[in-house]
């Protein structure tokens, strides 16, 4: 969990699955659903492909998908 980049809002996901954007900080950071749909008009009016999250994106992992070993 973490709040959304756009919004602020503090949401659960897979971090492996989550749509993100390094625009407002310079690193990847999580895109709530919510703020997905308020882009994607924007986004298919400025050319370019909606954004269409993993059916997954917004559910939890389990913990040892993160493991790095």
């Amino acid at each position: 969990m973490s709040p959304c980049i756009g919004c602020g809002t503090v949401f659960s996901y897979n971090p492996m699955l989550v749509p993100s954007c390094s625009a407002v900080t310079g690193k990847r950071e999580p895109i709530c659903a919510d703020c997905v749909e308020r882009v994607n008009p924007m986004r298919i009016k400025n050319g370019l492909e909606p954004i269409v999250p993993h059916p997954d994106a917004y559910e939890p992992c389990d913990e040892s998908v993160l493991s790095n070993d």
